[in-house]
């Protein structure tokens, strides 16, 4: 089962959104679980502190390491394999080929921050990864989470009925997804495409793969330079000499 554990201070914003449609569905069913762990309870003194001020000075306040150290060790003992997260708007931008990656583990761990962010050493203490959803800055890491457990649990197997609608999503191809038309066939005069409706499979996939190379091209040109740059790639190495061949 892939298993989310989620540290924050506000455990009681899950499973919010993940109990419901296609991820609450899957969780009622223990096709993936989700344990939402208050950070808290490991806070220091009467009032369960876990923060401080700012090393250096500076406004807010800042995540105490050993806290959340205490709170990490708690969630996943020695042993447990699952990747460690921070969610953060410093760290590598959430793409699908890291979700994945993540579905094909045993879940994820996810540390979300509040305030001015953590200290700095629990990261490198607990060999934590950085992950952003975007570059702006929410009033704490629970939303950025939810976001990320929902992006993997959709890929699980069983979540979604058809296994092909994922195929085909933007991302999956390196591209984003081409226009979606169903009924009615006309529309406050905007009629779906003659040719989606012609019955050629092959002329509506290529039609298909246009209109989604023109959607990149205008709005995400980024995602065909990676595409560009790893077909160079590909074929540099193809074209590369064995060490056999170099020998001889």
């Amino acid at each position: 089962m892939w298993r989310a554990t989620i540290l924050t201070l506000f455990p009681e914003m899950f499973p919010g959104p993940l109990g419901l449609s296609l991820a609450g569905d899957g969780l009622a069913r223990g096709l993936w679980s989700l344990e939402a762990r208050n950070i808290r309870e490991h806070g220091l003194g009467r009032h369960r502190a876990v923060d401080d001020t700012p090393a250096g000075g500076g406004p807010g306040m800042v995540m105490r390491a050993d806290v959340l150290a205490a709170a990490i060790d708690a969630a996943a003992p020695q042993g447990d394999a699952r990747p460690r997260l921070v969610m953060s708007p410093r760290g590598a931008p959430l793409t699908q080929s890291r979700v994945r990656a993540l579905v094909e583990g045993e879940g994820a761990v996810i540390l979300c921050g509040r305030f001015e962010g953590v200290d700095e050493r629990i990261i490198e203490a607990r060999a934590l990864e950085e992950v952003s959803i975007g570059d702006y800055v929410l009033s704490g890491g629970e939303i950025a989470a939810m976001a990320l457990v929902d992006a993997c649990v959709r890929l699980l197997p069983g979540i979604m009925g058809e296994s092909a609608s994922g195929e085909e999503e933007s991302f999956e191809s390196g591209l984003l997804e081409y226009p979606q038309y169903t009924r009615p066939r006309d529309f406050e005069g905007r009629a779906i495409p003659d040719i989606l409706l012609c019955g050629d499979h092959a002329k509506i996939a290529k039609w298909r793969h246009e209109r989604a190379l023109e959607l990149t091209r205008a709005r995400r040109p980024d995602l065909l330079n990676d595409r560009e740059r790893e077909t160079r790639a590909e074929k540099g190495a193809s074209t590369s000499p064995s060490r056999g061949e170099v020998e001889r």
